[in-house]
């Protein structure tokens, strides 16, 4: 039976659009305080107008996650003006994908920076405050929910620092499960296919060669990779969920 979250405290990154825009809401409408990160402000303080007309609690940080000090500030701001944090989710991602003698290495740094280096600047700081969460929750359990992607399992033509980058989110997320299993705090990937985000924005001709690739099929929702992470969050303390892979159910 799915857990409310009153009295507990979530980070999410990546909150200005997309997946991690619609598990905020999510988490909010389960009772947590949100604390909203992401670099585009204007957008966050819609999404905290929305949260709080439907009774819930939200901070707004802009913050640039490849920046480890500024990552740092927000999980220290999120911890002073919320009073603990419980969940973390590391929403906030980059794709840049073609062939790969036509990419440049400032783009596979840009992927880096943001899909990796973000989310280890994000979670170092967040660790210890998360552990403290187990002992001071109801609950008695933690979260951290990082978002890879099917490119996280499976190697592809055109995609190599994209999969780099995926590969690495999730090996750390599952090293991170081991390492405090016994400490209840729980580290779990989602690892969506294709979703109807502005992540296929980031490149020129990245949404033409996506539908060249997937056909006409029907695309996932920011809303239905949301209930996946509510789902994961909204567990008892007994139950982990390690990892979800979720996809159209028309992609192959």
């Amino acid at each position: 039976m799915a857990e409310n979250l009153t009295g507990t405290v979530a980070l999410v990154t990546g909150a200005s659009s997309g997946i991690g825009h619609a598990t905020a809401r999510h988490l909010a409408a389960s009772g947590a305080a949100v604390a909203l990160v992401a670099r585009r402000k204007d957008r966050l303080e819609d999404l905290a107008a929305q949260i709080r007309t439907e009774g819930g609690t939200a901070l707004t940080i802009g913050a640039d996650l490849t920046d480890p000090v500024a990552a740092a500030a927000a999980v220290e701001r999120t911890v002073t003006e919320l009073g603990r944090l419980d969940t973390v989710v590391n929403a906030a991602g980059l794709m840049i994908n073609g062939p790969t003698e036509e990419l440049s290495l400032d783009d596979w740094d840009r992927m880096v920076d943001i899909n990796l280096r973000g989310l280890l600047n994000v979670t170092k700081p967040a660790i210890g405050h998360l552990l403290a969460a187990t002992g001071t929750s109801p609950r008695k359990v933690a979260d951290l929910v990082n978002i890879s992607s099917v490119a996280g399992r499976f190697a592809a033509v055109g995609t190599a620092g994209y999969n780099a980058t995926k590969f690495g989110v999730t090996a750390f997320t599952e090293a991170l499960r081991q390492e405090y299993a016994k400490r209840h705090l729980r580290a779990s990937v989602v690892e969506p296919g294709r979703v109807e985000t502005e992540l296929f924005d980031h490149h020129e001709g990245e949404a033409e060669g996506f539908t060249a690739m997937f056909g006409q099929i029907e695309y996932l929702q920011p809303e239905n990779i949301a209930e996946a992470v509510a789902y994961i969050v909204t567990n008892p303390r007994h139950v982990a969920v390690n990892e979800i892979v979720i996809r159209p159910t028309e992609q192959a």
